[in-house]
């Protein structure tokens, strides 16, 4: 079964407390000054963020590997009488879209890239889609937060209708780690509990390799800062902010 087959099904429930207003916000701060600006959410997961970011203003478009994800997001926009294009695509093969004036891949999606290659395509398509001017905006897991908080596994959750154990364990390659989580979610219906296993691979980079990837490909001008502020990384920062122009 692939990765967020079933995890799709509580996957807004458990993402309940990530900062989705603070993510648009962030983006804004930088945003084109033309109006509607064209906005590619990737990774997008269910929807919340391109939700989010079409009643913002933006011209929103959205990719994610997972059906089960985008069945979703296409669910989300209906109830809401939106509608944005979704399209089931990998990050790293980027096709069809042109001239957008931002490209967003937000809550570390690109840290499930597992190859330094897969992660460079990503770049590289990401500017080829870009009109010059426009913006790569994404963030990552800081090393930090990579060798030493998920590190402290286990995690636990239990809000009575979904309950989830969740451990780590080092990858074979620098800087990566292995999610290994079994959940428990309930039936309104029996009470009984289903449970389900998902394993999940993450890799993140040092923040100048990522610096240094991106003046390869072309970008001109690149501006790192953690944890949706302004400010330069600390040793402690846990999310590191990278926008890059074309």
């Amino acid at each position: 079964m692939s990765s967020y087959e079933k995890f799709a099904q509580v996957y807004d429930k458990l993402m309940q407390d990530v900062p989705y207003d603070q993510y648009v916000e962030w983006i804004k701060t930088h945003a084109p000054s033309n109006a509607y600006p064209k906005l590619l959410d990737v990774g997008c997961g269910t929807g919340t963020l391109s939700l989010l970011f079409y009643q913002a203003g933006y011209e929103v478009s959205g990719i994610d590997l997972s059906e089960e994800m985008l069945t979703i997001a296409n669910e989300r926009m209906q109830s809401q009488g939106v509608f944005i294009p979704f399209y089931q695509m990998s990050m790293d093969e980027i096709e069809g879209f042109e001239d957008m004036d931002i490209i967003a891949i937000p809550i570390d999606s690109i840290n499930y890239l597992s190859s330094d290659d897969a992660v460079i395509e990503t770049l590289r398509r990401s500017y080829a889609a870009l009109r010059i001017g426009g913006q790569l905006v994404f963030d990552v897991h800081s090393l930090y937060k990579m060798n030493e908080i998920f590190m402290d596994s286990p995690f636990t959750y239990d809000d009575g209708e979904i309950l989830y154990v969740w451990h780590t364990e080092e990858g074979e390659v620098e800087h990566s780690i292995y999610h290994q989580m079994t959940f428990f979610v309930k039936d309104m219906k029996t009470g009984l509990y289903e449970r389900f296993d998902e394993e999940h691979f993450q890799r993140t980079f040092p923040t100048d390799t990522y610096i240094e990837w991106l003046k390869e490909i072309g970008f001109s001008k690149i501006f790192i800062s953690a944890d949706f502020s302004e400010n330069a990384p600390k040793a402690n920062s846990e999310r590191i902010f990278i926008r890059a122009i074309k």
